[in-house]
């Protein structure tokens, strides 16, 4: 492999710790200890991921993922020292496609990284399939999506997991199935992170996100899309 990581941790030890397991992956690493630096550090490296602890000096890892945000569409893994719904959340409803929490497992964090970056690479351009359902148009091969002919801003979390949707209607997918194949990686008993990507997902697309239209709730047991979207 020869993608770029934008490690962004304060702790000089857990960032060495890091750096060598991705290092062991044939990463290449760029380093931050500042959420200032990090910023400094995406503005002139090409990096391919960006692995953000939360908990940072000056610029938080909140401040820094919603300004890369502005611009980018990169993937950023959330790293807190807490199990904290608000924490989680917060990061994911910011933009965050993935999280970790401290301490976390070398192979889960490995895991999720490598899933990134092989999402990240087969993101579009696989297909010319384009995908109508009610007013939204998805133009999978484009990598966007338009609802009554205005262009829906995604991130591309959102942009594949609507394209999962759209491409197996009718079908209900749980949160474990939803895990393997947007972000490609085995369900672990969490399911927030896939609800929170449903929810910014629905604000996005839906006329009225409490009642929506195009992916409904399957009460116990997860989400679908219908096949008219109405």
């Amino acid at each position: 492999m020869d993608d770029k990581v934008l490690l962004v941790e304060d702790d000089h030890t857990v960032r060495a710790l890091v750096r060598l397991l991705l290092e062991d992956e044939g990463l290449t690493v760029v380093e931050a200890s500042t959420g200032l630096q990090a910023v400094e550090r995406f503005a002139t490296e090409h990096v391919d991921l960006v692995l953000l602890d939360v908990r940072l000096p000056g610029l938080s890892g909140f401040d820094v993922c919603r300004q890369l945000r502005r611009t980018s569409a990169v993937p950023i893994i959330m790293v807190t020292a807490q199990q904290d719904s608000h924490d989680v959340v917060a990061g994911l409803e910011l933009g965050a496609d993935d999280y970790v929490t401290k301490p976390f497992n070398d192979r889960e964090l490995m895991a999720r990284v490598r899933a990134q970056l092989r999402r990240r690479q087969g993101a579009v351009g696989t297909t010319n399939e384009v995908v109508s359902s009610g007013d939204l148009t998805i133009k999978i091969d484009e990598g966007h999506v338009l609802k009554a002919g205005s262009r829906v801003p995604l991130t591309r979390i959102e942009f594949r997991l609507l394209c999962h949707f759209a491409t197996n209607p009718n079908r209900v997918w749980s949160r474990s199935q939803l895990l393997e194949h947007v972000w490609g990686y085995p369900y672990d008993g969490d399911g927030r992170v896939v609800d929170t990507h449903i929810a910014r997902l629905r604000a996005k697309i839906e006329d009225d996100p409490t009642n929506p239209l195009y992916i409904e709730t399957v009460r116990g047991i997860g989400y679908r899309m219908p096949t008219s979207g109405s």
